[in-house]
């Protein structure tokens, strides 16, 4: 008979090698960028096929961290089984991702919709940047990008007649403003990835005005709207990045990711890897809701337009 370890020796061995084990494995992440609504040069792909700019970004880190990359503008591939495929699904999307819209890729399903929040709300993690807060606007049902004059439900707070997708995100899109050097204040510098962005990010960029933030949001980035140009800042300082659960997964979002080079800004790609590494639970941190604390002001809506 072989002899048989103590217990304890055992349970710590399978600690030891159950989290080396876990730390060495290629993070999956699908990377889907459909445009039912505006389409942003960043995730637009050349004539041929040829990857997006934001692909190519992505591309470029995949090596670096250790993630494996799925990229991905068709709708109609969502359901529980093809999510199980991934730890993180990342969105650039815009429009109601149920219509065809402007890119011409096919839509998702009411039925994909409802597996997308239940993967996640099971342990999934999901991320999404810019646009994906500009995806399935509440009261929002148009075949493309939504007509200017047909926007007003996003000068309210729905609450909780908020449409799903963005109840489990954390916040929605209203509008924005022209581009513009602008300031966003870090309020978590220990969440994964902020290092590089330091104690605020000043850069040009099309800066998101958001609303229905969940009081649930780890507020990690506030938008300084003291100077800025254009009535959709004509609001308190309000939330522009945040962590948060959704049921037993984990959900982060950025507004910002419109331009070019601020994709090929090193601080911006730190932010996404570690985002990426936190909703794929590689990494840890503290998601102590801090809503108000963060931004007193975050309730309170532009004036409409």
């Amino acid at each position: 008979m072989k002899p048989r370890l103590p217990l304890l020796l055992i349970a710590l061995t399978l600690a030891v090698f159950g989290a080396a084990s876990l730390s060495a494995e290629t993070l999956k992440v699908l990377y889907f960028t459909k445009s039912s609504g505006y389409e942003h040069s960043v995730v637009r792909r050349g004539s041929m096929g040829e990857p997006s700019h934001s692909e190519n970004v992505l591309k470029s880190l995949a090596a670096q961290h250790d993630i494996a990359f799925t990229f991905s503008k068709d709708g109609s591939l969502f359901s529980e089984d093809y999510l199980n495929q991934f730890d993180v699904v990342f969105f650039y999307t815009s429009g109601n991702l149920e219509m065809v819209g402007s890119d011409g890729n096919p839509p998702m399903s009411a039925a994909g919709k409802l597996a997308l929040l239940s993967w996640v709300a099971n342990g999934g993690g999901f991320m999404a940047t810019h646009a994906g807060g500009d995806s399935f606007h509440t009261y929002e049902k148009f075949n493309g990008n939504t007509p200017k004059d047909k926007r007003g439900y996003r000068y309210q707070l729905n609450g909780e007649a908020s449409d799903p997708y963005i109840k489990m995100l954390g916040g929605e899109f209203i509008n924005h403003g022209p581009q513009q050097v602008a300031t966003a204040l870090v309020t978590d510098t220990e969440f994964p990835g902020m290092g590089p962005a330091g104690e605020a990010i000043h850069v040009m960029e099309e800066w998101y005005s958001l609303k229905e933030f969940s009081p649930i949001n780890h507020v990690v980035l506030v938008m300084q709207t003291a100077g800025m140009e254009g009535s959709d800042y004509q609001r308190p300082d309000y939330p522009l990045s945040w962590a948060k659960p959704y049921g037993e997964g984990r959900v982060w979002y950025s507004g910002m990711g419109h331009r070019e080079d601020v994709w090929e800004a090193e601080y911006f790609q730190s932010i996404l890897v570690g985002a990426m590494e936190w909703t794929g639970g590689r990494t840890d941190a503290n998601i102590t809701p801090n809503l108000l604390e963060a931004a007193p002001g975050a309730l309170t809506l532009p004036p409409a337009r």
